[in-house]
């Protein structure tokens, strides 16, 4: 089996979660999706953010870190309760060249889309 692709042992992960502030005064979450999205920003990680989900990744502790990061930060914005669903994939039977895992994971199904001849 392949090692970690990292120098510590971390595993490498690829997270996908959605933060979910509740208790708040508005039906709009998007200050807050806004707030946890300039902590994602601040660490470094790899992540691509969507409607729903944000996914970071990077070794195991620092995507925590930024998930754990993101609650904090949300908290301190206002929301008083926060419900987050999270999906991690890690792998150790190849290397995984760290910013790479969501974008090959996308890029495989296209490549196999692509064969088909009818889609973009």
């Amino acid at each position: 089996m392949a090692q970690p692709s990292n120098s510590s042992n971390d595993l490498y992960a690829v997270a996908d979660f959605c933060l979910v502030p509740m208790g708040t005064a508005e039906p709009s979450v998007a200050e807050y999706v806004a707030e946890c999205v300039r902590v994602l920003e601040k660490t470094g990680l790899k992540f691509k953010y969507a409607q729903a989900s944000s996914s970071p990744e990077g070794p195991w502790t620092e995507v925590m870190q930024a998930i754990h990061a993101c609650h904090a930060a949300v908290h301190a914005k206002g929301a008083p309760r926060i419900a987050t669903d999270i999906r991690i994939g890690t792998r150790v039977d190849r290397e995984i060249a760290p910013g790479t895992g969501n974008e090959g994971k996308v890029k495989r199904v296209e490549d196999i889309l692509a064969r088909d001849g009818n889609h973009s």
